[in-house]
C-alpha cells in the first residue's frame, strides 16, 4: 500500500508518496493550493494510496499555531473526496531538513513532505 505525504502551505502544497511496500518517501511534485485537493484525489486514485498523512505545523514550546485550523479543514476535505484515512504528522523543522537535503534552488515543499511522510512511515511501521 502507498502513502501520500503533504507539507501543506496556504499558497503551496508539497506532495510525496511512498513506495509500494510503504517503507520509502519520496518527493512528487508542488501544486498551488487551490488545485491540491483535486491532484491529490488524483495520484491517490492512479497509485492505489491507501492513506494520507499532512504535517501538523506547531510551534517549537509544542503549541498549535494559526496555520493548524486551516490544515484541518483541509484534513476534512481530502478525507470527503477521497475517503482515505488522513493522519496528521508532527512536521517540526522538515522545511530546514529539506534545504540540507536538496542543494537545487527553489521551493522544497515536496521534500519537506517526503521527510514528513518518512517520519510517519518510520513510526508506524508493520512488522
Amino acid at each position: 500500500m502507498r502513502y501520500v505525504g503533504i507539507d501543506f502551505g496556504t499558497k503551496r502544497i508539497g506532495i510525496a508518496i511512498s513506495d509500494e511496500e510503504g517503507s520509502f518517501a519520496f518527493p512528487k511534485m508542488i501544486v498551488k493550493a487551490e488545485e491540491a485537493v483535486a491532484e491529490i484525489a488524483g495520484l491517490c486514485q492512479q497509485e492505489s494510496v491507501g492513506t494520507i498523512v499532512i504535517g501538523k505545523s506547531v510551534a517549537s514550546n509544542g503549541a498549535e499555531n494559526d496555520i493548524v485550523a486551516l490544515a484541518e479543514s483541509f484534513k476534512e476535505k481530502i478525507h470527503g473526496v477521497t475517503g482515505l484515512p488522513v493522519y496528521f504528522q508532527e512536521e517540526g523543522f522538515s522545511t530546514v531538513e529539506a534545504h540540507r537535503y536538496q542543494v537545487d534552488a527553489g521551493n522544497r515543499d515536496d521534500s519537506a513532505a517526503a521527510i514528513i511522510l518518512q517520519r510517519y512511515l518510520d513510526t508506524h511501521k508493520v512488522q
